[in-house]
């Protein structure tokens, strides 16, 4: 699985990724997690507002920073697919 936050590098996108590894932590899963800083490659995910989640490809949050709770639940449900 492949997790990617999007971000400029801004305090809400480090926060993001920090809640982000204490669920990919808490999960067990697999894991291979990537900062996505370029705003050309921001944008091709269609984010207009970072911070963003993306799981699989998927985006999963923007414009805000989902608990790590709510993101443990994303990766235990996208690992069971």
């Amino acid at each position: 699985m492949v997790i990617k936050v999007l971000g400029t590098g801004c305090a809400k996108c480090k926060k993001l990724y920090a809640e982000t590894e204490k669920a990919v932590a808490a999960s067990g899963v697999e894991v291979t997690l990537e900062k996505v800083e370029k705003i050309n490659d921001i944008l091709e995910y269609g984010v207009m507002m970072p911070p963003a989640l993306v799981i699989d490809g998927q985006v999963k949050a923007s414009g805000r920073i989902p608990t790590s709770q709510e993101i443990q639940t994303w990766i235990t449900g996208a690992s069971a697919k």
